[in-house]
């Protein structure tokens, strides 16, 4: 783990983090696909399936039998943990809920109208395992907010499949459409519809750097919730902080693929004895080589010189997760301008956040928490204004908008309005 002394090398360390991240390679490798399913719908999906996941498929979707018989294979105590998880992340989402407003004045009501999405695409990765837990995280505030159609997506296993806990994860939320495909192609699919599979409004999930390039090729063509990167977890670590549980939390992100786990603290012994106990716990971890590659090759212990200085940097990196280990964490909040989800204390482990604590996993990654948020319903909704203006109203505020119209130079701006009032004269 590079060891960073100081804020001037941390921020140097930072704006090196946040240049220009677009695999325009991936995007390449991806335009023929996604073109390809455009133009030949289940076809370049099965084709593109057999080409890089070498699985060849009779049919793209899932069937309830498929769904039925593969519920029957996951482990019962599995079950019940992913019931609880999707309960939890339902009541949470649910506290959320807020709905539109219509004021009045005189000669006019004012307002707006919440709306859900319709149809929504939910990407649930495959690779080493399946991320069934990303369909509940994603698919469950969906429904809450109100979307009436949903399309889990993820790879097929070797023999065309799809692993029982993905399809159990799809029969909670009770997905219209499961579909066994995954990289370029599944995103393609869910973007333009194909024989088997309407198109949706809005694709939402993380994903390799295929899916993601995927995801910013199809943007206008449907909505996209973000372009996740590699996963990544700032503990900020005070002196009294317990190593153990510091060390425990970043390698619980850098056993991820390409992860960034970054220490933050401004005790120099506990820094060491935070790494010292990193390594120990590595030595032991079945996803050793991960975790020491993330550790290694991304990690980065900042020795700054005091909290402050410490929420600083937090701000500029701009987390996905952020762990405060502190002495009474609360008072530290006024200060985080920057974060994906905060975790307060050491008892609120990200680790718990990943799977049954409520809120969505699905965070902004790559500093992107500058501007963005964690999933919620806001991104499976539409905000429509609502205006109704009566004729003593416009003839009050209507000669201002005449004004600016013709300051624009848009005379036909000017003269909409001038219709009404001379018509209300």
């Amino acid at each position: 783990m590079r060891i960073v002394h100081g804020l001037t090398e941390a921020h140097a360390v930072l704006r090196a983090r946040g240049e220009a991240t677009d695999d325009r390679t991936a995007e390449d490798a991806v335009r023929a696909t996604l073109e390809d399913v455009r133009m030949r719908g289940d076809a370049a999906v099965r084709e593109a399936t057999t080409r890089f996941d070498g699985v060849t498929l009779d049919t793209l979707l899932a069937s309830n039998q498929e769904i039925e018989e593969a519920v029957t294979k996951v482990d019962a105590s599995l079950k019940k943990a992913m019931d609880v998880s999707a309960s939890r992340i339902r009541a949470y989402y649910e506290k959320q809920q807020e709905g539109g407003f219509i004021a009045t004045e005189e000669g006019a009501v004012l307002g707006q109208l919440i709306r859900p999405i319709e149809s929504v695409g939910v990407y649930a990765p495959g690779g080493t395992a399946p991320l069934f837990s990303t369909v509940l995280m994603s698919a469950v505030p969906a429904r809450v907010a109100g979307v009436e159609r949903l399309t889990i997506a993820s790879p097929p296993r070797p023999d065309g499949s799809l692993p029982p806990e993905i399809l159990y994860a799809a029969q909670l939320v009770d997905a219209e459409y499961v579909l066994k495909a995954g990289g370029a192609q599944a995103i393609a699919a869910m973007a333009f519809g194909t024989e088997s599979l309407p198109r949706v409004d809005k694709i939402v999930g993380p994903g390799n750097r295929y899916v993601v390039a995927a995801k910013r090729l199809v943007y206008g063509e449907v909505g996209i919730e973000s372009l996740p990167g590699p996963t990544e977890t700032l503990v900020v670590a005070g002196p009294n902080a317990d190593p153990t549980h510091a060390a425990s939390d970043l390698l619980a992100q850098a056993e991820h693929l390409d992860a960034q786990p970054v220490l933050v603290t401004w005790s120099e012994s506990r820094l060491h004895a935070i790494l010292d106990a990193a390594q120990r716990a590595m030595e032991t971890l079945p996803t050793r080589a991960a975790a020491e590659a993330s550790m290694n090759q991304r990690g980065l212990a900042i020795l700054v010189d005091d909290e402050h200085e410490a929420l600083e940097v937090a701000n500029a990196y701009a987390p996905e997760h952020l762990c405060l280990l502190v002495d009474d964490p609360w008072r530290l909040l006024p200060e985080i301008r920057n974060a994906g989800g905060i975790f307060l204390g050491a008892h609120s482990m990200e680790a718990l956040g990943d799977y049954v604590a409520g809120p969505s996993h699905v965070m902004p990654t790559n500093a992107t928490a500058r501007f963005a948020s964690f999933i919620n319903l806001r991104d499976f909704q539409k905000v429509i204004p609502l205006v109704y203006a009566e004729p003593g109203w416009v003839n009050r505020i209507g000669p201002h908008a005449v004004t600016m119209a013709r300051a624009e130079g848009l005379e036909a701006h000017a003269r909409a309005v001038l219709a009404r009032l001379e018509e209300d004269a």
